[in-house]
């Protein structure tokens, strides 16, 4: 016992001497390098690797942009804040401070810088200038990479630069240089990086993996500075060797967009080609590099090729993920040889892939609305242009704001088709015969009473016989036929009841109304009839408008909705024979006296500007019937029209300053301002928008019923015009 004793004492003692950081020893100096290796720095490391597996899985990349040569996205929230060092602890003069403050739930990288610091600050053997612990250096390494990942280049940094001087011999200074270079890119040092990298690329002896990631870091610091020439050179240098598949796989994806971006088309063609037959990438570049390469192709013999080869990408079932994006791209390969119902179809499949992105739904969708506003439909490219902007995920972006605004403009032009669609049937049906409106609406209930039919017999069907085969609604206790399943038999009866109601078993009982005769020994008859308001005629005959009053408000709504599509389609789609039929209808269509005048002078200047003879006809009932107008002016005197753009632009001067009274809420002095310019600008077509800010700022200080007077005087004086519009608008709101 006393010999186990003594032999304990010894190991505990032996072992207290090995824990100290002061001695240099063979004992201190292994226990130490061990404990660092396998302890302290393996869960760091652990950390640190679960945070880049965290950061590969969230990132996604958008391919309709050049990608970033690092695969990471910072927030720009940079933390320039410098660590604190100390002394005490032996970790010399980089070594930071133990009393660092611990954030309540550290990531990964936090654990994982946590634990270099322990390591540096436990285990560092400083002695006499120099470290004698082989693991330190891995240490501070992992400190600065940490760091770097959190956004706090300017510490990572000092980890960096504490390795290259104080383990200048070490054997990852080269990896050192490079993170330290990346660092320095973050901060917008890129000369410096540059300078570092040029130096450590010229060793001869340098590992082929680091060289690639010398040159990946390059090319990171002049893509920094947009020297691409530079970017494509470098990247060209990181592929020569592929130690890492995934960076490599990266690099050539984005040289070849930086080619197609310069239209060389060529360039662009074989690196997507080398990356498509580099078998090791990962399966996302290569599906990409093909969609980029079919982009890229020089010339339109390649197309049908193409087309076939994007038939085999869409018939694997390991590109289900990217089906979205294949299909889209076939439908620009179809636009591209003038297949434009194959394109639409191909877009159209793109948008209802399954797991598609919100992003690429928005470039199929505007594909889509590009394609009908070519061919003039702009109903139908208004609805994919209102898609794009409900799907994007970017709403700010410059390319959505740009299409929103374009779906404003045909949103407008959308309503007033909808409504002369609308008013168009309305007064077609009014104008009628009652037998064959009857006719009409009889055939339409038919079709209605079909389809009824056959969606319940579908129901049916598939609770009768489809279910019963697959386990669904039935068990093996039910029975197979359908009159011997309760559940389907039950189903049967509501569908039945909720269709066509309570009928007896009897011939014809479809017709919508029957009267049949019952005899019985109490009543001589009885009068049975069973009506379904969407079966009956007169469910529909009831919704026509008849009266005089509804049917000129119809009448005046079509009209409006006229003469506003005929501007829109000359003022903004520039398409003169829509705007001529828009208008040349609405002059045959008895309209308010107040469009006679403008629609005339519109149509004199469309068939003015297509060079035909026709102009003179509208000019001359212009100068004939509205000899004292403006119009009239403008015609006789053309330059009249500059002067008066001119005139507009000094009065659109003065509402910008009503405007920013009434908005900066001065209210009394807006108004006062508006009554001495109204006077001024008696002609002036913005007379209208100055009355309405006028109400506005009348109703802010005023009450209500100054403010509802104000707003009267604008709906009646100018009934026709916007503002007009929106005054009677808000009346009605403040009647309920």
């Amino acid at each position: 016992m006393n010999k186990k004793y003594r032999f304990g004492a010894l190991f505990f003692l032996v072992l207290v001497s090995a824990c100290s950081t002061k001695k240099d020893t063979f004992i201190n100096r292994n226990f130490h390098s061990l404990t660092t290796k396998y302890n302290v720095l393996h869960n760091g490391k652990e950390a640190y690797q679960k945070g880049i597996d965290n950061i590969n899985s969230k990132y996604e990349d958008d391919f309709f942009s050049i990608l970033p040569i690092e695969p990471i996205k910072f927030e720009g929230k940079t933390k320039i804040d410098i660590p604190k060092f100390s002394n005490d602890f032996g970790g010399g003069p980089g070594a930071p401070s133990i009393k660092e403050e611990k954030k309540p739930s550290p990531s990964s990288f936090e654990r994982a810088e946590e634990k270099a610091v322990k390591a540096i600050q436990k285990h560092s053997m400083n002695i006499y200038g120099l470290e004698r612990n082989k693991q330190i250096d891995d240490a501070y390494l992992l400190l600065g990479k940490s760091r770097y990942y959190t956004e706090r280049f300017i510490p990572a940094i000092d980890a960096f630069n504490y390795i290259v001087t104080n383990y200048p011999k070490a054997s990852l200074i080269d990896e050192t240089k490079i993170w330290r270079a990346k660092s320095n890119i973050r901060i917008d040092n890129e000369m410096f990086a540059i300078e570092t990298l040029s130096l450590l690329l010229k060793k001869p002896d340098l590992d082929d993996r680091l060289r690639e990631e010398g040159y990946t870091a390059m090319a990171m610091a002049y893509m920094k500075m947009d020297s691409v020439h530079r970017v494509k050179e470098n990247l060209w240098l990181a592929t020569k060797t592929d130690k890492n598949k995934a960076q490599t796989a990266r690099n050539l994806f984005i040289l070849g967009q930086l080619y197609g971006q310069e239209n060389n088309k060529d360039s662009a063609s074989l690196v997507f080609n080398k990356l498509i037959n580099f078998r090791r990438a990962p399966y996302k570049y290569r599906i990409h590099a093909n969609i980029q390469l079919a982009r890229n192709s020089a010339s339109d013999s390649s197309t049908v090729a193409l087309l076939k080869r994007f038939d085999k990408l869409i018939k694997n079932r390991d590109n289900r993920p990217y089906l979205d994006a294949l299909y889209c791209q076939v439908g620009e390969l179809e636009e591209r040889r003038d297949s434009i119902e194959r394109a639409k179809k191909s877009y159209k499949k793109s948008i209802e892939a399954k797991n598609g992105s919100a992003k690429q739904k928005s470039y199929s969708y505007e594909k889509l609305a590009d394609l009908y506003f070519k061919e003039l439909d702009y109903v139908s490219a208004g609805i994919y242009y209102d898609s794009v902007v409900s799907v994007a995920p970017d709403k700010k972006n410059l390319r959505i704001r740009r299409i929103e605004r374009r779906a404003k403009n045909l949103g407008s032009l959308i309503k007033y088709e909808n409504t002369l669609y609308t008013n168009d049937s309305i007064l077609r049906l009014a104008k009628m015969p009652e037998k064959e409106r009857e006719k009409y609406f009889q055939d339409y209930i038919d079709k209605v009473k079909k389809q009824d039919e056959e969606d319940a017999q579908k129901k049916l069907n598939k609770i009768a016989f489809g279910e019963s085969f697959g386990g669904g609604l039935q068990s093996a206790k039910k029975g197979k036929w359908y009159f011997y399943n309760g559940q389907s038999l039950s189903f049967g009866k509501t569908e039945f009841k909720k269709v066509w109601g309570n009928r007896a078993l009897e011939d014809d009982w479809r017709w919508s109304e029957k009267s049949q005769i019952k005899t019985s020994a109490k009543t001589d008859s009885v009068s049975i009839s069973q009506s379904i308001p969407k079966y009956d005629v007169k469910t529909y005959l009831n919704t026509i408008p008849s009266t005089e009053k509804e049917l000129d408000s119809l009448v005046f709504d079509r009209n409006n909705a006229l003469f506003e599509l005929g501007l829109i389609y000359k003022e903004q789609f520039k398409n003169p024979p829509k705007a001529i039929r828009y208008l040349e209808r609405l002059l045959v269509s008895d309209p308010d006296e107040s469009l006679i005048l403008p629609t005339n002078y519109h149509l004199y200047q469309l068939y003015q500007n297509e060079g035909k003879q026709k102009a003179e006809e509208y000019k001359n009932v212009v100068l004939t019937k509205y000899p004292k107008s403006l119009f009239a002016k403008i015609i006789i005197n053309p330059e009249q029209s500059v002067k008066e753009e001119k005139k507009t632009d000094e009065v659109s001067e003065l509402y910008t300053i009503a405007y920013n009274l009434y908005k900066d809420t001065f209210f009394e002095e807006a108004v006062c301002f508006i009554d001495m310019t109204l006077p001024t600008i008696e002609e002036s077509i913005l007379i209208p928008k100055f009355e309405l800010l006028k109400a506005y700022a009348i109703g802010k200080y005023q009450g209500k019923d100054a403010y509802k007077s104000a707003l009267e005087k604008v709906a009646v004086g100018f009934s026709q015009t916007e503002q007009g519009k929106q005054a009677l608008k808000i009346l009605e709101r403040l009647k309920e």
